[in-house]
C-alpha cells in the first residue's frame, strides 16, 4: 500500500472514530432527558460534540490535502477534543443520574470540568498560526504571541491541579453531593485558598488577553502582508464577521437555537479557514464579507425593530391586545419599508442585475443622452458594471479602417473574462470585465449580460455608422465640389477656348470669303477640326459622368464590351447574367465600375488564363460575382487603390464587398448591391 493510499486511510478512519462518538454522544442525551440538576454544571453533549464535528470534517479535509500544515492539526485536534468533552458530559450524566455507578463517572466528570478548560487554547493558537501554521517571523510579534499563548494554558494548567473545593469556594456555587462524592482531585495540589485565588484571577484574565493579542498580530499581519495573504486574512474577517452576527442572537431563545447557531458559527468558521489556508477560489470573499456585512446589519435591525414594535406595543396595551396591535403595525407601516431595504441591500451587494427591466431602461436612457459614439461605449461599460458590480469593464470595439476603440470603467483587479460583441454575425469587438471576486453568474445573470452585449454591439455599430454616415456625407460634399471644380475646369481650360477659338475663325473666314476664297477654305477647315476636338472632349466629360455604352447597350452589353477588350489580351472572360431588366442608375453605374475594375487587377495581377462574370437578381439584391483562376492574394499583401474603390462603391450603396482566396487557387471578388431606395442619379 502506498504512502498516498496511507495517508488518505488515516483522516477517514480518524473521522469514523468522530463521527461514531458524536452519534453515542446523542444517544447517551436522548437516554438522559433532563436527569442531571442545574447545579451540577453538566451541559448536553451533543452541542459540543456537534461543534467539534464542525471543526474535525474541515481539519481532516484540509489534512488530507495538507498533511504537514499546523492549522490542519490544530482544526482536527481541537475538534476532536469538544467531541470528546461532549461524551464526556453526557457519559457523566449517564453514569452519575440516569444509571448511576455506572463505570467512569469520576473520570467522566474530572475530563468535561478541567481538561475541558484546554479548549480555550483553540482559537487564540489558530488565529496566531493562521494562515500559513507558523507565529509571526517578527521578532517582537513572535515573543507577544509565545507570551499570549502562555498566558491563554495558565487556566486550563491550573484547573487540573486545583482542588474541587477550592474551585466551590472560588466560583461560590456548591456541587450537588451526588458530584462531591466523585473522585474528583486525582493530581490536586493543595496551597493556601489565598494563593489559589491569586492564581485563578490572574488565569481569567489571560484569557481577555488571549483574544488582544492574536488579534493585534492579525492587523500587524495584514498590514504587511502581499496581496494573497490579505486576501487570507479577509476569510478569517468574514468568519470572525460571522460569529459576531450569531452572538446578537438573543440569549432567551430556546438553548438548542443558540447551540445549533454556534454549531453553525464555527461551521462556517473552519470552512473559511480551510479555503483560505488551501485558496481554493480564493477570490471570492470580497464580495462575501461586504453581503455578510451588508445583510447582517440589516437583519439585525430588522429584528430589532420587529421586537421594539412588540415591546411598545405590550407596554402600552398590555399583553392581551399587543401582539394583534403590534401585527397590525408591521403588516400596514412597517413591513412595506422592511421590503424596500432588503432590495435596496440586494442592489448595493449584487447590483441591478436582479431588475433585468431598470437595468435595461437605465442603459437605453444613458445611451440617448450620449453625446458622441465614444460615450454611448461608456455608458454601456458603466451600465455593465453597475449591474453586476462589477470593478473593471472594458469595451473594445474595431472600426472599418482598422482603428481600435478601447473605453475602460473602473480599475483592473484581476483576471479578465472576455465576450464577444458581434452585429448581424459580424465580429466588431470584445467586452471585457474582472470580476474581482470570482463570484460565477447564475444563468439568470449570464442572459441578462448577453442581452447588455448586444446593446452593446447595438450602440456601437449605430455609433459607427453615425461616424461614417457623417464622413460620408462630407466626402459627399467634397466630392460635389471636386467634381464642379473639374467640370469648372475642363470648360473654362478646354471646352471654352475650343469654341471661342472655332467662332473666330469662322468670323474671319466669312471676311475672307469674298477676297481670298482659299484662305477662307483653310480657315473653315481648321474651324472643322478644333469643332471635332470640341466634341471629343464633350464625349469624355459625359463619359466620365456616365460610361455612354450602359444607356446605348445596358449594363450586361456594356460589360460585354469591357471583357473584349481583355480577350484581346489573350484573357478568357465569360459573362453570364440573369435578365436584368430596367435597374436604377446608381447600381449600373456602381456595377460597371466594380466589373471594370476587377477585370483590370486580374488582367495586371492575377497571372490568370480564365476570369467569370456572373450578374444574378436576388430579391432586392443584384449579386455581381468576378472569380479568375490566377494566383490568388497573398495575407501579407495589402489593398490596392483599385480594390479600395471597389469596396467603396459598394459601401456608397450600403452593399458589401468580399474579397476572397477559393481553397481552389485564384480569387473572387463578390458584392451585393441593394436595388431599392437608391438614388436615380449617382455620380460615376
Amino acid at each position: 500500500m502506498g504512502e498516498d493510499t496511507r495517508r488518505g486511510w488515516g483522516p477517514a478512519v480518524l473521522g469514523a472514530a468522530a463521527l461514531l462518538l458524536c452519534v453515542v454522544t446523542v444517544l447517551l442525551d436522548i437516554r438522559n432527558g433532563s436527569n442531571a440538576p442545574a447545579a451540577a454544571e453538566l451541559d448536553r453533549g451533543w452541542t459540543a460534540a456537534l461543534s467539534g464535528l464542525a471543526q474535525v470534517v474541515p481539519g481532516l479535509l484540509l489534512l488530507h490535502r495538507l498533511p504537514r500544515h499546523a492549522v490542519a492539526w490544530i482544526l482536527t485536534c481541537s475538534g476532536l477534543l469538544w467531541i470528546v468533552d461532549g461524551f464526556a458530559s453526557s457519559w457523566a450524566t449517564y453514569a452519575v443520574y440516569t444509571v448511576p455507578d455506572s463505570p467512569g463517572a469520576s473520570a467522566a466528570y474530572w475530563f468535561y470540568s478541567r481538561v475541558g478548560a484546554f479548549l480555550l487554547l483553540g482559537l487564540p493558537l489558530l488565529i496566531l498560526l493562521f494562515p500559513d501554521g507558523k507565529l509571526p517571523t517578527a521578532r517582537l510579534w513572535r515573543l507577544m504571541s509565545i507570551a499570549s499563548l502562555a498566558v491563554t494554558t495558565l487556566l486550563p494548567a491550573l484547573l487540573l491541579v486545583a482542588p474541587m473545593s477550592v474551585m466551590e469556594r472560588y466560583q461560590r456555587s456548591a456541587l450537588p453531593p451526588e458530584i462531591t462524592r466523585l473522585a474528583l482531585d486525582p493530581i490536586s495540589i493543595n496551597l493556601p485558598y489565598g494563593v489559589w485565588s491569586a492564581l485563578l484571577r490572574v488565569a481569567y484574565l489571560g484569557v481577555i488577553v488571549s483574544l488582544v493579542v492574536p488579534f493585534a498580530v492579525t492587523v500587524h499581519r495584514y498590514r504587511s502582508a502581499e496581496r494573497e495573504r490579505r486576501t487570507q486574512i479577509r476569510w478569517l474577517m468574514w468568519a470572525a464577521l460571522v460569529d459576531m452576527l450569531v452572538l446578537i442572537v438573543p440569549l432567551e431563545s430556546p438553548p438548542t437555537v443558540p447551540a445549533l447557531l454556534f454549531a453553525l458559527a464555527i461551521a462556517l468558521t473552519s470552512a473559511a479557514i480551510v479555503v483560505a489556508v488551501s485558496k481554493h477560489r480564493l477570490y471570492e470573499v470580497d464580495r462575501l464579507l461586504s453581503a455578510t456585512f451588508l445583510y447582517g446589519v440589516l437583519a439585525a435591525l430588522v429584528v430589532g425593530v420587529d421586537l421594539a414594535v412588540f415591546a411598545v406595543a405590550g407596554g402600552v396595551l398590555g399583553e392581551r391586545d399587543a401582539a394583534l396591535v403590534a401585527i397590525a403595525v408591521v403588516a400596514i407601516v412597517y413591513a412595506p419599508l422592511r421590503s424596500r431595504l432588503w432590495r435596496w441591500a440586494r442592489r448595493l451587494v449584487r447590483g441591478s442585475r436582479d431588475d433585468p427591466y431598470a437595468t435595461m431602461a437605465a442603459l437605453a436612457e444613458r445611451l440617448e443622452s450620449a453625446a458622441g459614439s465614444s460615450d454611448q461605449l461608456r455608458a454601456v461599460a458603466r451600465t455593465v458594471a453597475e449591474a453586476f458590480r462589477l470593478p473593471y469593464v472594458r469595451v473594445e470595439i474595431d472600426r472599418p479602417g482598422g482603428e481600435r476603440v478601447v473605453i475602460e470603467h473602473g480599475r483592473e483587479t484581476g483576471p479578465a473574462h472576455a465576450l464577444p460583441v458581434g452585429y448581424r454575425g459580424e465580429p466588431i469587438g470584445r467586452l471585457a470585465f474582472c470580476a474581482g471576486t470570482g463570484a460565477a453568474l447564475s444563468e439568470r445573470d449570464q442572459r441578462l449580460l448577453g442581452d447588455l452585449v448586444r446593446q452593446a454591439a447595438a450602440a456601437a455599430r449605430a455609433s459607427e455608422l453615425s461616424a461614417e454616415l457623417q464622413a460620408g456625407r462630407r466626402r459627399l460634399v467634397a466630392a460635389r465640389e471636386e467634381e464642379r471644380r473639374r467640370l469648372r475646369r475642363d470648360l473654362h481650360d478646354s471646352l471654352g477656348p475650343s469654341l471661342g477659338a472655332v467662332a473666330l475663325r469662322i468670323e474671319t473666314a466669312r471676311n475672307l470669303s469674298a477676297a481670298a476664297p482659299a484662305e477662307a477654305d483653310r480657315m473653315l477647315e481648321q474651324a472643322a477640326t478644333e469643332v471635332t476636338a470640341a466634341l471629343a472632349d464633350v464625349r469624355r466629360l459625359v463619359h466620365d459622368l456616365r460610361p455612354p455604352a450602359l444607356d446605348e447597350l445596358g449594363l450586361v452589353r456594356a460589360i460585354e464590351q469591357q471583357a473584349e477588350r481583355f480577350r484581346l489580351g489573350g484573357l478568357t472572360v465569360a459573362v453570364d447574367a440573369d435578365p436584368l431588366g430596367t435597374l436604377p442608375a446608381g447600381v449600373e453605374v456602381a456595377a460597371y465600375r466594380i466589373a471594370s475594375e476587377a477585370l483590370t487587377n486580374v488582367a495586371r495581377h492575377a497571372a490568370a488564363s480564365r476570369c467569370d462574370i456572373v450578374l444574378r437578381l436576388a430579391d432586392t439584391m443584384l449579386e455581381l460575382s468576378v472569380t479568375d483562376d490566377g494566383t490568388g492574394i497573398g495575407e501579407q499583401v495589402r489593398a490596392g487603390v483599385g480594390m479600395l474603390s471597389v469596396r467603396e462603391r459598394a459601401a456608397e450603396l450600403g452593399g458589401v464587398c468580399s474579397v476572397t482566396c477559393p481553397p481552389g487557387g485564384g480569387t473572387a471578388v463578390r458584392v451585393r448591391l441593394p436595388l431599392d431606395a437608391v438614388p436615380e442619379v449617382v455620380r460615376g
